[in-house]
């Protein structure tokens, strides 16, 4: 893999916050003010409820249901003015599906930055949010903030990140998080981690261990580029295991500010991927303690 380009920093101009005016998304709130602020960003906050006029009911009550829809939507638009007061904000609310509107509104706004909050998983091993978290950050074309709900919020007040946790397969998708990860060190001046996480070694491994090891790290080395020496101290880690495990505990050993991830873009049929089990990005996203920051390939 080729050395993850640092020519500029990163550069979030129009920032997405994905809102249900849940506790978990409440959640992401002070992690949307702090970048919008830091990168001096407009902001649009999105949300987006079902149609309004349901054919099951009868037409009479049709009038009255848009009238108190169009209530609760101006109380939103009110609240969110009084969240984000002083930041520069664009109040956008929607009928329908999130998928449509939410791509529509990433072309509309040219969204450099989508930020949500999740519930993490319920009892049943599940993201709630459900398909809606798993669509957005594997649809979105623009990189996915996701602030879980172990996130601890009082970390990182003064909007710095300091410590950067790249985790990567070494696959092509994970390149362009690599590039994300290297301009977010370069930006704040942070300690950057490269993880890679392989299998537990097997008596018919023909390669040692520790070759496994020296020749990963290399691999990992080369994603950073020579001039990174001089802005940021990196640190490569090479681990055997689960991989979302090794991520979490590494974060936390690591004191992480922020978990970066490459995702495989949406193939099939839409949604489809959240009846299949819990993926990587879900479990770290669902426990992690710092924010998981997704790019799509």
């Amino acid at each position: 893999m080729k050395a993850a380009t640092a020519k500029a920093a990163v550069g979030f101009r129009n920032i997405l916050y994905a809102t249900d005016f849940s506790i978990a998304a409440a959640n992401a709130i002070p992690y949307v003010k702090r970048i919008t602020k830091h990168y001096e960003a407009h902001l649009v906050a999105l949300h987006v409820h079902p149609p309004v006029v349901n054919p099951m009911t009868p037409p009479e009550t049709w009038v009255a249901d848009v009238e108190a829809q169009e209530a609760r939507d101006q109380w939103s638009r009110e609240d969110l003015a009084r969240t984000f007061a002083g930041i520069p904000l664009e109040v956008q609310i929607e009928e329908g599906g999130i998928q449509e509107n939410l791509r529509a509104a990433i072309e509309k706004h040219q969204t450099d930055l989508v930020v949500l909050g999740t519930r993490g998983r319920t009892r049943l091993g599940k993201l709630v949010l459900g398909s809606v978290a798993e669509e957005i950050f594997r649809a979105a074309t623009c990189p996915v903030l996701t602030v879980g709900p172990h996130v601890d919020s009082s970390r990182g007040e003064d909007g710095q990140i300091r410590a950067i946790l790249y985790a990567t397969d070494l696959t092509s998708e994970s390149q362009v998080a690599a590039e994300y990860a290297v301009s977010l060190a370069q930006e704040f001046q942070a300690r950057l981690v490269l993880l890679h996480v392989v299998p537990e070694q097997t008596p018919n491994d023909l390669v040692m261990g520790s070759d496994v090891v020296q020749s990963t790290k290399k691999m990992l080395q080369k994603l950073v580029p020579d001039e990174a020496k001089t802005w940021s101290k990196t640190e490569y880690y090479v681990e055997r295991g689960n991989p979302a495990e090794k991520i979490l505990e590494l974060a936390q050993l690591r004191e992480s500010d922020i978990i970066v991830l490459g995702v495989k873009p949406e193939h099939g049929i839409p949604g489809a991927a959240t009846h299949l089990p819990i993926t990587t990005v879900h479990k770290v996203v669902s426990r992690a303690t710092c924010p998981v920051l997704t790019v799509r390939s």
